[in-house]
């Protein structure tokens, strides 16, 4: 069998390939790094590649857009795994600058965000400059007529740009910050349910009126399943058109997540299944004893009994 092929949010070197390296066989299987994530997850819808690797919650951004967008449109695809790394940050430049020559630096929004108070309390008055990713803007600082003097990125990449001088470690505001990250293929079987495990739907608002949130929550709340994410995103159809991005504790193949994901089929049919997997932190779920597998088959057996005259 030949060797798997993963994309990821590149360059080498990026917080989205160490999460990749968490994979069972990542490290001996091509990896091939994209500029976005739209990128990384076409190259799997097209089969170029067996499963890419994207960033999709921040503990302290929250959401990342770009792959909430990406797989809630397009060909289908599936989470299969997801994946939790640490999320530290240095300040590098070339040789010779110092942080009193620093005009502008440039980073991921993300990795902005999680270092603005270090940067308005050391460097006041600097300018932002986007970059596609943390390691892509470190490696852009190695090109001599980079229009910048300073980035923001991992210590690994820190580590393997030689070129490159930190000056500056830590400089996160928030030190416990984690990033998570979902393995992206194509539909196929899903991942064997575990007691840990996470299951993620995007469901658009069919009609706007009073209580339809309400009414695509208590598909959960009155079967007992928790939700840990929920964000709204915008369809881009028209203004005040959103549809909801659902992170829901328990596996598609447990009673109590399968009724729900009918149920909000009922209300919203173009509601998308991103699959079930297992849980990076392997937190089992709190099951109520009411909404337990055995209840579910217990209920359905009287029910069927009484529609037999029984």
């Amino acid at each position: 069998m030949s060797a798997a092929t993963y994309t990821f949010l590149g360059p080498e070197g990026t917080f989205t390939e160490a999460a990749l390296l968490q994979v069972p066989g990542a490290a001996d299987a091509q990896r091939v790094p994209c500029t976005n994530v739209n990128t990384a997850l076409e190259r799997v819808r097209r089969g170029e590649a067996d499963a890419a690797m994207v960033p999709i919650e921040n503990s302290v951004e929250g959401g990342v857009t770009a792959t909430l967008d990406a797989i809630a449109t397009g060909q289908e695809l599936r989470i299969v795994r997801e994946a939790l790394v640490p999320i530290t940050f240095v300040l590098v430049a070339r040789p010779g600058v110092g942080l009193s020559d620093i005009k502008r630096i440039s980073t991921h929004g993300h990795a902005w965000a999680q270092c603005r108070l270090w940067v308005d309390a050391n460097l006041p008055g600097v300018d932002y400059m986007p970059g596609s990713s943390t390691a892509a803007a470190a490696m852009g600082l190695l090109d001599e007529d980079a229009p910048y003097e300073a980035a923001i990125c991992g210590p690994l990449v820190a580590a393997g740009q030689s070129g490159l001088n930190v000056l500056a470690e830590d400089i996160g505001d928030v030190p416990d910050a984690v990033t998570r990250f979902i393995l992206v293929g194509r539909p196929g079987a899903l991942p064997e349910r575990t007691g840990a495990d996470k299951t993620t739907v995007v469901v658009p608002l069919p009609e706007d009126h009073p209580g339809a949130l309400m009414e695509i929550l208590d598909q959960f709340a009155s079967r007992g399943v928790n939700l840990s994410r929920i964000e709204s995103r915008p369809t881009g159809q028209y203004l005040g058109h959103y549809f909801f991005s659902i992170d829901a504790d328990g596996h598609a193949a447990d009673s109590r997540v399968a009724d729900a994901l009918a149920g909000l089929h009922r209300i919203s049919p173009a509601t998308r299944f991103l699959g079930s997997y297992a849980r990076a932190d392997m937190q089992p779920a709190v099951v109520a004893p009411h909404t337990s597998d055995a209840a579910f088959a217990s209920a359905h057996a009287w029910v069927d009994s009484i529609l037999k005259g029984q």
